[in-house]
């Protein structure tokens, strides 16, 4: 089992195994281990935001004496300790999974899965956004899978950053610490049990990196940390913050995640068969392994040929910022001479971030990994189309239909994204095995009695506002001196009224601001007095994104415009568990980004898994999950148009004369039967094809099964 947390208090012996069930995020995605602890104290566990190590620090010993003896707290404890112990045995050997089932001779072979960000849960906030959630979803589904899967990224000690609205709606960064303590983080000691793991040298000093170990599950994620005394004050804040905006500070954490994560593996004896960079911030991974190689004495030809054949990169961004790049100046400034280790060529270790034919006086992480990377994927089908299409220059002799990428559509968590109340009304209808079997018969969903559930969303959305209430009541206590914050905390919302959701990352590209195109015409759909409309809204802007910031600017000034009689509302601070809440709560969810800027987006298959349907254009994953009877499509505009005012034309129509119809039309047992076959169908699609189980086998059995073996790929190294 994993090692208790040390903020922990002494626990009864009877129930100590406490301590090791809150230290492994197993607990979270786990529905008999989260009523565990749910049961030692409902009010605490709202309260801290079903963080068990925080309940069991707040707990009077008393309290925990009276579990100790109370039998039936005792069986439902014992059961899920054996629980845990049967579906984590084997964490070395595999274990009964899918994977060890399948390829039982390559369980023992490691794939090093490098990240920037992981949102794993919300007790562990070293996460913004989309990247970071999809990295957590992976790593949850290799453990269920058994993929022998080990995580690399970086403790920022003060996370991304907490949001403030002003009274005017602009968005204020407020930075907290995290406390280990309150954490499943445990620290990992050195050989000789001291705090440095590894050094890396940077802008000409030498750098200590010390990790702390993170159980998800059968999977362990290592998130390393310069906090060291040890080291220079100006490194120990290196990780402090995640995405800062300064460049230099940004470059070094990209050169300590990438370099000083493979020195951590191999200092802690980790032999990886396989290297995965998910995204372009880890691609200094590839270029310490090849400086391995070549220390190694390896000619460099066949050290770029070793390290391609064993590594797989998945970038996510067809947007131009989200791929990091860095003057060279800057870059030989962190790195020093390293490039002396590089067969001793400064223009060869250059080269290997040089795109062909732009920005020469820059270094590319995207194209570093490309160029060191046999495997690469776009993540949904209509995302790789666009991939080949970006850098088809790193291939002049390839059409673009030929460049070597391909895709793997994402795919998100069900044990962590469905409301246990929908997992429950799926166990009673398909049988409680219908997870673990090996064709589930995905139609039977669309037999869902359609009273029952209507009934389990009624109770998801009560559970929605009165969460958004309590919010707002504890905001107002705290830090609101304005009633017109209240309104515009979606204290006036109510229960029968259709709610439409957006929480997404307030980047220009999503248009959040898409549905006040037109004020007067959603005004009318808004405040219809037989059929009204309610919308919620959340999201953070980057901090260095002004554009951004004045989107949301916007968007919150409607929240407080009386013209719209309190149904617009603005939930501040969007993190992990107000997104679930919001994905098993609104009605439907809302996703505008303009195409082809949208590589996947998976805020809309988390609500699909809980029979929430979408209505979004037709990009990423969209593009392949809209069957024409699981939600609504904005049809692409034509190629001359204004594409934001005919996408927001098209947007008001939908509403208009399709879904605020079909929501209100009920039948003689007043159930609007058929939205709710729309749900169904929304349900069944994502069960069947978006879920992270199946990205994850997608990845082992194309990606990391084939560079386990050394089979070749047809991916031939792209030009300098």
């Amino acid at each position: 089992m994993a090692q208790a947390p040390s903020g922990l208090p002494f626990l009864p012996k009877r129930i100590e195994g406490l301590a090791a069930l809150a230290a492994n995020l197993w607990w979270s995605w786990t529905p008999e281990a989260r009523a565990l602890f749910r049961s030692i104290d409902q009010r605490l566990w709202h309260h801290y935001r079903h963080n068990p190590i925080e309940i069991l620090q707040h707990l009077e010993p008393a309290h925990l004496a009276s579990l100790a003896e109370n039998e039936a707290f005792l069986r439902r404890y014992d059961a899920v300790l054996e629980l845990m112990e049967r579906e984590l045995r084997g964490t070395e050997g595999g274990g009964a999974s899918w994977f060890a089932a399948q390829y039982g001779d390559l369980v023992k072979k490691p794939i090093a899965y490098f990240c920037a960000e992981f949102a794993l849960h919300t007790s562990v906030p070293v996460y913004s956004g989309g990247l970071g959630v999809l990295a957590g979803d992976h790593c949850k589904a290799a453990s269920d899978l058994g993929v022998p899967l080990i995580g690399v990224g970086l403790f920022y000690v003060k996370g991304y950053f907490d949001q403030r609205l002003r009274v005017d709606g602009w968005q204020e960064d407020v930075d907290e610490r995290i406390n280990p303590a309150t954490t499943p983080l445990t620290p990992v000691p050195g050989p000789h049990g001291e705090a440095t793991i590894a050094t890396v040298r940077t802008s000409g000093r030498d750098v200590h990196v010390g990790a702390w170990r993170l159980p998800v599950g059968r999977v362990t994620v290592y998130l390393l940390d310069t906090n060291l005394e040890r080291n220079d004050p100006a490194d120990r804040e290196l990780t402090h913050k995640l995405y800062t905006g300064v460049p230099e500070l940004r470059l070094r954490q990209e050169w300590v995640l990438g370099v000083g994560g493979v020195r951590v593996l191999r200092a802690l004896g980790i032999e990886p068969a396989v290297w995965h960079a998910n995204e372009g911030h880890a691609a200094f991974m590839f270029v310490e392994r090849l400086r391995e190689h070549l220390a190694a004495g390896v000619p460099y030809e066949e050290a770029v040929r070793r390290v391609r054949a064993t590594s797989v990169f998945t970038t996510h961004t067809p947007v131009a910022a989200g791929h990091d790049t860095f003057p060279h100046d800057r870059v030989e400034h962190c790195v020093g001479e390293y490039w002396k280790e590089l067969s001793n060529e400064r223009e060869r270790f250059f080269a290997l971030g040089r795109h062909p034919v732009i920005d020469h006086g820059v270094y590319h992480m995207t194209v570093t990994a490309i160029r060191l990377s046999a495997r690469v994927n776009g993540v949904s089908e209509r995302h790789g189309r666009e991939t080949r299409r970006i850098w088809k220059d790193l291939w002049p002799d390839r059409d673009t239909a030929q460049v070597p990428v391909a895709h793997v559509t994402n795919g998100v968590h069900l044990g962590t994204w469905m409301a246990a109340p929908i997992r429950e009304l799926l166990d009673g209808h398909l049988g409680p095995d219908w997870l673990t079997r090996q064709d589930p018969e995905w139609d039977r969903v669309l037999e869902l009695d359609e009273a029952k559930l209507w009934s389990v969303h009624g109770q998801l959305k009560a559970v929605l506002l009165t969460f958004m209430r309590e919010e707002a009541r504890r905001r107002w206590r705290d830090q609101w001196r304005e009633p017109a914050r209240l309104a515009g905390a979606g204290t006036l919302l109510a229960p029968q009224v259709l709610t439409i959701g957006f929480a997404r990352r307030f980047a220009t590209y999503k248009r959040a601001d898409l549905l006040f195109r037109d004020p007067e015409r959603l005004r009318r759909l808004l405040v219809n007095p037989r059929r009204p409309v309610q919308l919620i809204f959340a999201g953070k802007a980057h901090p260095a994104d002004e554009p951004g910031k004045q989107v949301l600017q916007r968007v919150f000034a409607f929240t407080r415009d009386p013209r719209f009689e309190g149904r617009i509302a603005f939930l501040e601070d969007y993190e992990l568990h107000l997104a679930h809440r919001l994905v098993q709560g609104v009605d439907v969810w809302l996703n505008v980004p303009r195409v082809p800027l949208e590589a996947s987006g998976t805020s809309g298959m988390k609500a699909a898994l809980n029979a929430v349907p979408q209505i979004s254009t037709l990009d990423g994953w969209w593009a392949e999950g809209f069957s024409g009877v699981n939600g609504w499509a904005i049809p692409l505009a034509e190629p001359d148009a204004d594409a934001d005012a005919a996408d927001a034309e098209q947007l008001y129509s939908i509403l208009e004369d399709q879904l605020v119809p079909t929501f209100y039309s009920t039948d003689a047992r007043g159930v609007p039967d058929r939205f709710l076959q729309i749900m169904k169908h929304a349900l069944r699609v994502a069960l069947e094809r978006f879920t992270a189980q199946r990205m994850v086998r997608q990845y082992a059995q194309e990606y990391y099964v084939p560079a386990m073996k050394g089979l070749v790929t047809d991916g031939d190294p792209p030009t300098a």
